[in-house]
């Protein structure tokens, strides 16, 4: 791809829009968003304001009203008409974003495409909370997961099993459940476990309320959540000191000598 792109194929892009910030997205994110001739989005989770790059004339679908099969359909039909589609999707396209199927129904109909990853709402969480979740010495793993809702979560998944590890935890699609959340939670965690309560990263109305985890379903309903809110449970809220072993003047490796 060029740099600067005046002219893309007609195929699918299927691209993740970030959290919600415009100033998240990728630069290719960007680059496609401003010459692609369709773009359909979730348009309730992504902000207005990225539509905002796009083309002038540029066919802007919504598809929050959309089933999965009419999607697929507008996407083969606007690239066999020789037309180039941004499939928009919030956070990274890997993590709950039901592109799977997609995928799947695009290669099936023969329709080539694209991945473009996005930063996921975790990031973007690390971020405004200012921590690192992998901190040497107090914990090294991150798992992604959810509680099962709508969407069963399989039985090797669940939520205590996981919450065993107690380590950086990021739940999302769980506001709808949270008690049951914070119970399975409390099978492992101490019910003092700071834990961050994340709406909406990026958007103007985002709130960020950091708690300890007894209070996680009543400081969720008190604000009255309900969706497009992740919750981070992790060690890493607590001060720590540890220190990676990289730039430690003691530790030499490929590109430096230690420094005794």
């Amino acid at each position: 791809m060029q740099d600067h792109i005046n002219y893309i194929e007609s195929i699918v892009y299927i691209v993740g829009a970030g959290p919600g910030d415009p100033e998240l997205l990728t630069v290719k994110a960007q680059k496609l968003l401003v010459v692609a001739d369709v773009i359909l989005c979730a348009d309730s989770l992504v902000p207005e304001q990225i539509l905002h790059l796009c083309r002038k004339d540029a066919e802007i679908i919504r598809t929050a009203d959309k089933t999965l099969e009419e999607i697929v359909a507008l996407m083969i039909e606007r690239v066999r008409s020789h037309k180039s589609v941004v499939r928009l999707h919030s956070g990274d396209p890997s993590l709950y974003s039901a592109i799977h199927e997609q995928m799947h129904l695009l290669a099936e109909a023969k329709i080539p495409f694209e991945v473009i990853p996005g930063i996921s709402a975790f990031q973007a969480a690390a971020a405004k909370l200012k921590i690192e979740l992998t901190v040497p010495g107090l914990v090294q793993t991150i798992i992604l997961t959810r509680i099962s809702g709508r969407t069963e979560v399989p039985a090797n998944e669940e939520l205590a099993t996981l919450a065993a590890h107690k380590a950086s935890l990021c739940l999302y699609l769980s506001a709808r459940h949270v008690e049951n959340a914070q119970a399975k939670l409390l099978e492992h965690y101490s019910a003092e476990t700071p834990i961050a309560i994340c709406f909406r990263l990026g958007w103007p109305d985002e709130k960020i309320k950091v708690v300890p985890l007894k209070q996680m379903a009543d400081c969720t309903h008190a604000e009255k959540l309900i969706r497009t809110t992740l919750y981070v449970i992790s060690p890493a809220l607590l001060p720590a000191t540890g220190r990676s072993r990289l730039y430690d003047p003691e530790h030499s490796h490929l590109f430096r000598s230690s420094h005794h």
